[in-house]
């Protein structure tokens, strides 16, 4: 099933996010798998700028923009040093690119177009079912936007969330952030679910060697492939009955 998503979808990776992070070992993967498909790269104009990014798929597949982790696999940077990276974000304007990209891919072909990301960009996707009115369905992973980028409550497009049980980053993707999550879901109407997985702790879905090692350094139990392969046949899901 999951397969079948790919083939039949369009990828769309901003160049910004590229530069900080290697795309996650589960869409380069996958994306592989696609043999008569090649990145492309092109530009996006918003506003007064222009940035680069990367599209794979056929023209007329439905669209998925896919925002990743800000520090990539060294998720268990903690506290200070987590929060000064996000910090450093200019959430609004990354909102604003992802509105772009949404549009380019209807523009060009998409007739839907959803969005995902982790961490910081699981924040940013759910951010977008409230602020991007293009969006038609969202996915995100172990991330919850702040109530000064966006309220949830507000939804406009259908949510589906993944968190660790025993992810520490308190007020933005713990077990307490994930359950307001699904309140304020609740609240706006839109369809949605929030899976929370027992035993795995933050970015549980990184199956690079360094995300491994990393989180057993922590102390954390890295056995769980049962949890990943529920939470991707979930996201194929997802995306397949509000894309296709």
């Amino acid at each position: 099933m999951l397969a079948a998503l790919f083939s039949s979808s369009r990828f769309f990776f901003s160049s910004s996010y590229l530069r900080r992070s290697s795309i996650p070992s589960f869409y380069r993967s996958s994306i592989r798998s696609m043999a008569d498909s090649a990145f492309k790269k092109i530009q996006i104009q918003r506003d007064e700028t222009t940035f680069d990014a990367y599209v794979v798929g056929k023209d007329d597949a439905p669209g998925i923009v896919v925002i990743q982790e800000w520090w990539g696999v060294d998720f268990e940077i903690k506290n200070h040093a987590a929060q000064h990276l996000m910090d450093g974000l200019d959430w609004q304007g990354a909102v604003k690119d992802i509105r772009a990209s949404v549009n380019w891919l209807k523009a060009n072909g998409s007739k839907k177009v959803g969005v995902t990301g982790m961490c910081m960009g699981g924040a940013l996707a759910i951010a977008s079912s409230v602020l991007v009115p293009e969006v038609d369905a969202v996915v995100g992973f172990y991330g919850t936007p702040s109530s000064e980028l966006a309220d949830p409550a507000q939804a406009k497009a259908p949510v589906q969330a993944h968190f660790g049980e025993l992810d520490n980053f308190v007020g933005f993707s713990d077990v307490t952030a994930a359950k307001s999550l699904e309140e304020k879901l609740k609240a706006s109407g839109v369809a949605h679910e929030v899976h929370i997985y027992e035993g795995n702790g933050h970015a549980f879905l990184n199956r690079s060697p360094e995300g491994v090692s990393r989180r057993k350094s922590m102390g954390l139990s890295d056995e769980d492939e049962a949890a990943v392969e529920l939470a991707w046949s979930r996201f194929t899901s997802w995306m397949k009955r509000y894309l296709v």
